[in-house]
């Protein structure tokens, strides 16, 4: 029997989870965790083999629990579950040495799978998320300008910017047009959203 610990945010899709998994033949849910700082003392307690881990959990990300949880108890593997299918997500997730890294797309016959595999010493990584990684640019921005780019996403102005990266205004104007055209769009809100949505910032 398979002990499998399920971490998620929202109660529904956690309990719906642990119902269907427990349902799988030589599956078991042994522990159901709503916050990512509840896994390690949870999975001490109910030592599973498995723990399916969501990349957005309050408390601590899933891939900040996921290294904890390594270090606290090696014979578990983890599969780290994610909406986001960033590549800075996934690089992030395997240098922790997860075992698994499925997208919230995945069937349930597919997690099921999947905690099967990572079970017998295998490693799982959903091909989508993979293909989109490889796929994806590299970043174009220096240290610099994604200190910039961050305190404009935060909406301070090109002056407050100045005054915390102890430049001028006009450099960070100059460098605000340049990020722009490093990132390939027309204005700093569309810049913003394409860098984080790649994990840029």
């Amino acid at each position: 029997m398979i002990r499998v610990l399920i971490a998620d945010g929202l109660r529904l899709p956690r309990e719906a989870l642990s119902a269907v998994l427990t349902s799988e033949p030589g599956l078991h849910v042994v522990a159901q965790v709503p916050r990512g700082d509840d896994v390690v003392p949870s999975a001490l307690r109910a030592r599973p083999d498995v723990a399916l881990l969501d990349v957005n959990l309050p408390g601590m990300d899933g891939i900040s629990a996921a290294a904890q949880l390594k270090a606290a108890l090696p014979a578990c593997r983890v599969i780290v579950v994610t909406a986001l299918e960033r590549p800075d997500v996934l690089g992030a997730a395997l240098k922790t040495g997860v075992e698994g890294f499925m997208g919230k797309g995945a069937s349930v016959k597919e997690l099921a799978e999947a905690v099967r595999k990572v079970a017998r010493g295998d490693r799982v990584l959903d091909p989508r998320i993979v293909a989109d990684a490889l796929q994806a640019p590299d970043n174009p921005l220096g240290p610099r300008d994604i200190d910039i780019l961050r305190l404009a996403a935060q909406g301070h102005t090109p002056a407050e910017i100045a005054e915390v990266l102890h430049l001028s205004p006009g450099t960070v104007r100059n460098n605000l047009a340049a990020i722009n055209r490093k990132v390939g769009t027309r204005n700093r809100i569309e810049t913003i959203r394409t860098a984080s949505a790649r994990g840029w910032i």
